[in-house]
């Protein structure tokens, strides 16, 4: 069942992602798509130089696939007013070949002063493959109430 409206969640509510596994092309379609080119992203020979001792993906790569995946759960985009922020921490570094995916946990959960809204919190760990945290935050979330017409 799709969790379309606020009511439809509780503090303590958990999902886990599928999992996918992170490409060569996804970090070369990021690096076109947001002009990032940093070497460490973009240069094998630069990047065997330094501290991870090979490429590694973009954290912000991460954080995308993180929004994504969530989508693959029970948790319906189509109940999001907005995304309001988020508080993020790149804990480890993604590599090429990493099999990532994310448990989300409902934190905290507050109507507005509009009727029709409410925000969630969501906790948010992205793990690899050896459950190793790679990347953890928390997202807040504006959705949609349900109305008298919803029910």
């Amino acid at each position: 069942m799709k969790r379309t409206f606020y009511e439809d969640y509780a503090v303590g509510d958990e999902f886990s992602t599928p999992a996918r596994t992170v490409t060569e092309a996804d970090v070369t379609m990021f690096a076109a798509l947001s002009g990032d080119y940093n070497r460490l992203h973009t240069d094998s020979e630069y990047a065997a130089q330094g501290p991870f001792g090979e490429r590694i993906a973009h954290g912000l790569l991460g954080l995308s696939f993180v929004i994504g995946l969530a989508y693959r759960t029970e948790i319906d985009p189509d109940g999001a007013v907005a995304f309001l922020g988020l508080s993020w921490k790149f804990s480890g570094p993604i590599r090429l070949g990493d099999t990532i995916h994310a448990i989300i946990r409902i934190s905290s959960m507050r109507p507005t002063h509009a009727p029709d809204r409410g925000i969630i919190v969501q906790a948010t760990q992205l793990l690899n493959q050896r459950a190793e945290v790679v990347q953890v935050g928390e997202l807040t979330m504006m959705l949609k109430r349900r109305t008298t017409s919803d029910a």
